[in-house]
Order: structure tokens, then C-alpha cells, then sequence
């Protein structure tokens, strides 16, 4: 499979937010953004493990969410702040569609949407 077959995404995220990144035509053209995901934790939570069940819960949601963006994934891109990548990347290889997924991550500050773009682009060149 060439490079410009390749179905490549790349993920700016947190433990919160994410923001997929995606090409024009799922395996050709320029990147660009194919959407935003976001959950809100806002319950009152009585006991630390009903929290820590609250946070893996609200996570595998946003996970779901942002793999809605992302049919067919060959190669990925995970960026962000946080352990949230790591954790993505394990969800991915315990789900049966996306064990195969090649994917790398790296560590950096929330950025435009632009410049999330542009970061994506040169990761895949």
C-alpha cells in the first residue's frame, strides 16, 4: 500500500478534549479538521473509586467519539498533554478494527487548529 493510499489521522488530546485531524478525501488531499470531541465531567462523585470509575467511563466515551471520525485508520498520530495518548493507544489495540493501527505519539501544549494541521501534515511526510 502507498503512503497516499494510506487512511492517516492524527489526535491532539487530553483526558477532556480532542481534536481530530484527518485528510480531504479519507485517503488523499490536504488535512484538515474532521472534528472536535469534548466530555464534561460534571457529577458530584462520593467516593474516589466511583470517580475513578466516572474518569475511565467519561474517557472510553470520548475515545468512541473520536474513533467515529476515524473509518478504516491505517496510520495515526497522538499528541498531547497527558497519559490520555497512552491510554488511547490501548484501547485501540483492545479493539478488534483498530489492533492494526500503526501509530506513534508525542507530547505537546493544545495548539490552533492550524497549526494542529500543519504538525499532523509533516508527521506523515
Amino acid at each position: 500500500m502507498s503512503e497516499k493510499n494510506k487512511k492517516q489521522f492524527g489526535v491532539w488530546m487530553d483526558s477532556h478534549h480532542a481534536t481530530i485531524v484527518g485528510r480531504e478525501n479519507v485517503d488523499s488531499g490536504k488535512f484538515v479538521i474532521l472534528g472536535h470531541e469534548k466530555v464534561d465531567d460534571q457529577f458530584v462523585h462520593t467516593s474516589e473509586s466511583a470517580a475513578d470509575n466516572a474518569e475511565r467511563d467519561f474517557l472510553h466515551k470520548l475515545f468512541k467519539d473520536i474513533t467515529a471520525h476515524m473509518q478504516n485508520v491505517d496510520e495515526l498520530h497522538l499528541t498531547g498533554t497527558g497519559t490520555a495518548q497512552e491510554q488511547f493507544i490501548k484501547y485501540l489495540k483492545e479493539t478488534p478494527q483498530y489492533k492494526n493501527v500503526a501509530a506513534t505519539e508525542s507530547t505537546s501544549n493544545k495548539m490552533s487548529d492550524e497549526s494542529l494541521i500543519e504538525y499532523v501534515a509533516a508527521q506523515f511526510k
